[in-house]
């Protein structure tokens, strides 16, 4: 899913359903990962959209030492301009007290709200 299409469905959501909480957050690890979300009241119930931007990742480089007892560790290389996107959906679970992720066959976004 692209940024402008994420905009397109909250903007269709903010004006169909009742919204509980919206908000974006910033956590700098993975290069800087931004995060969008929306907590709505909709035919499934009670539904949060999670719609995460994250830096391309371009190469990686494995840190290790050849003394015996050191650690490893992996260092990524992430692109400054191209960003990947994804959306994840989850309902809320009301026995569990937690949102469950739905699965994409079950969560069908109707072209009325693209």
């Amino acid at each position: 899913m692209t940024r402008e299409k994420w905009d397109i469905l909250k903007s269709n959501i903010l004006d169909t359903f009742p919204v509980n909480d919206q908000g974006r957050e910033h956590f700098e690890e993975e290069g800087g990962v931004d995060l969008d979300f929306i907590e709505f009241n909709g035919p499934l119930g009670k539904t949060r959209l999670e719609f995460i931007e994250k830096p391309v990742v371009l190469g990686k480089k494995t840190i290790y030492s050849h003394r015996g007892g050191s650690d490893t560790g992996v260092e990524y290389q992430y692109s400054p301009t191209e960003k990947s996107s994804r959306m994840i959906a989850y309902q809320w679970n009301k026995e569990a007290n937690d949102w469950t992720e739905i699965s994409a066959e079950k969560f069908n976004i109707p072209d009325t709200l693209w």
